[in-house]
Parts: C-alpha cells; structure tokens; sequence
C-alpha cells in the first residue's frame, strides 16, 4: 500500500531518532556523571591519604572506561600513590595526549623521576617547565635518578629554597629542606645538609602520614651522601613504617634493599 504523505512518515522517523538521541544522551549524562564524582571521591581519598580506598574506587573505572582520558589521569595518579609509578607513567602520557601538558605532565616528571628516568623526566619538564610540581620533581630527579644533572638539581633546589609560596605549607617546606639537603651533600657541604634536615624534622609531626614517609625517603638519600649508611637505613625503615603501602615508602624499601647487610 502507497504512503499517501511521506513528509509526514519521513517526520515521524526522524522524531523517533531524535528521541532515542536525547535518551541515549541523558543515559550518557547520568553514567559519565557518576564517573565524575567517583573520580573526584578518589581524589579526595587520596588528599587525605587513603591510598587503598582510592584504588578500589577507581579500579573498576578504569576497567570499564581505559581509553577515557579523565580516567586514566586519576587512575595514574593512584596507581602513583599505591608505590607503582612505572603503570602511572604508562596512563599518564596517554591522558596527557587528550589533557594537555599543563594538568599531567609535572606528575608525569615525578612518575619518572620515582622510575630513576631522568632523561624522560627532563622532556616531560619542559613542557610544563613553570609549575611548582615540577620543578620540585624534576629537583628530585636531577639530584637522585640515575643519569641526572647534579648540578642543575642544585640550581633547582636552590631556587626552591627561596620560594615562599611553594614553601608555605608543611609538606612544601620539609621536601625543600630535603632537597637542599641532597644538594648539599653532594657537594661535600655536610653541616649545610644536616641543619637542611633538621628543618625538615621540625615539620615531621605536621605531615600526613604520605608526606612523611616519602620526605623520609629523600632524607636518606641526603644521610647516605654524607656517607651516614646506618642514619639512612633508619630513615628509610622510618619512612616504610610510616606509609608502606604509598609511593614514599615503596621508594624507602627498594633503597634500603641496596645498602649491605647490616654487619657488611
């Protein structure tokens, strides 16, 4: 049988499709709205450093949704926090790709500086060469990964020893006196880098539990450059003690696996 009017059934077809168009979005609205603020209760998990109840929030996330740029930004930052900066660093140059270097690349210097990947820690710094994280990262690398320019780490914990603003909160403070603590050692300046850890010390019992324990890390590293090998394994045993299952005390425990035996 002929259609007498097909405007009109050509109409009704593309209201139909436009129906099922705003269902399909608002579907899509809802889902990616729930994403969001699980996302946001991860990140907020992470602030107050509960590394564990952050990885189950977004652990089925990124299962579900791997290729969403968002997603796997969050997902790296976690993964970073839970003591796996190798998996992060993989999550994080593909969301950087979507995301822009501004948000990911100083956690992406920091990630690389924690897998002692200076040279990749360097090209990932200038693309955001500006940003208080990673001119703290890159100072981290610079001094301590492998393949890094002492010099210029010194430069840069320099420079982040005369920053107020970077230096305003406790955990800012503490990890620029670390650093200038490293920066002096290597250069032969023992009571420059003690006093530097004293500093750091003074903010010990004002820092989260995360905090402490990767200050600590870096602290050791200074306490072993001024060849203070049993100050160092202390330290990092401190630093596991304080935050084992974090990125601060994963780093602690693989540079305490390299000093001798105690007795050695």
């Amino acid at each position: 049988m002929a259609v007498e009017n097909p405007g009109v059934l050509i109409a009704f077809i593309a209201a139909l499709l436009a129906l099922a168009l705003l269902a399909w979005f608002a579907r899509n609205q809802v889902r990616y709205g729930r994403v969001s603020e699980t996302l946001i209760d991860a990140e907020e998990a992470l602030d107050r450093g509960e590394v564990e109840k952050a990885r189950e929030l977004v652990a089925p996330l990124l299962t579900r949704y791997p290729q969403l740029p968002i997603v796997q930004d969050v997902a790296a930052d976690v993964l970073y926090a839970n003591g796996d900066p190798l998996s992060a660093a993989s999550l994080y140059e593909r969301a950087m790709k979507k995301l822009g270097p501004g948000r990911v690349a100083p956690k992406l210097v920091a990630a690389y500086a924690a897998l002692n990947r200076a040279g990749d820690a360097r090209r990932v710094a200038a693309l955001a060469p500006d940003d208080p994280m990673t001119r703290l990262a890159l100072a981290w690398s610079e001094l301590a990964a492998v393949g890094g320019d002492r010099q210029q780490g010194s430069v840069l914990a320099d420079g982040i020893a005369r920053d107020t603003e970077l230096r305003s909160t406790p955990a800012g403070d503490a990890m620029a006196n670390v650093l200038e603590a490293i920066a002096a050692a290597r250069a032969g300046q023992t009571g420059r880098a003690r006093e530097a850890l004293d500093r750091a010390s003074v903010q010990r019992t004002k820092l989260a539990d995360h905090d402490r324990a990767f200050v600590g890390y870096l602290g050791g590293i200074a306490l072993l450059e001024m060849g203070a090998r049993a100050d160092a394994r202390e330290t990092w045993t401190m630093a596991i003690d304080a935050a084992p299952e974090t990125i601060g005390g994963a780093l602690a425990r693989r540079e305490r696996s390299h000093l001798p035996a105690e007795g050695d």
